[in-house]
């Protein structure tokens, strides 16, 4: 099983994100009730790994059309600012 790539990360605000793009190594979806990226935090310092892009390691949405066994099976996922919170807009529920 491959982890999908976070394709787009639209929260520019990310210490992971750099031009649109997530350079965290693996982030996790959800908190169990909401699509949120668990990885996203704001920081001064940008970070990550500028080689890669990021992947969806672990998601934790099990009513998500995408998850199974806790694993995000989508081909790329968007990540999107909405209401103070970095979403995943690939979030579809069963």
């Amino acid at each position: 099983m491959e982890m999908p790539q976070v394709a787009v990360c639209q929260v520019a605000d990310c210490a992971y994100n750099q031009d649109s793009a997530c350079h965290a190594l693996a982030i996790t979806v959800g908190d169990s009730t909401h699509a949120r990226c668990d990885t996203f935090f704001v920081h001064s310092t940008k970070g990550g790994d500028l080689a890669a892009t990021g992947r969806v390691g672990a998601c934790k949405m099990s009513g998500c059309l995408h998850n199974v066994g806790l694993e995000c099976q989508a081909p790329g996922i968007t990540v999107a600012a909405l209401q103070d919170a970095a979403d995943c807009l690939t979030y579809t529920s069963r």
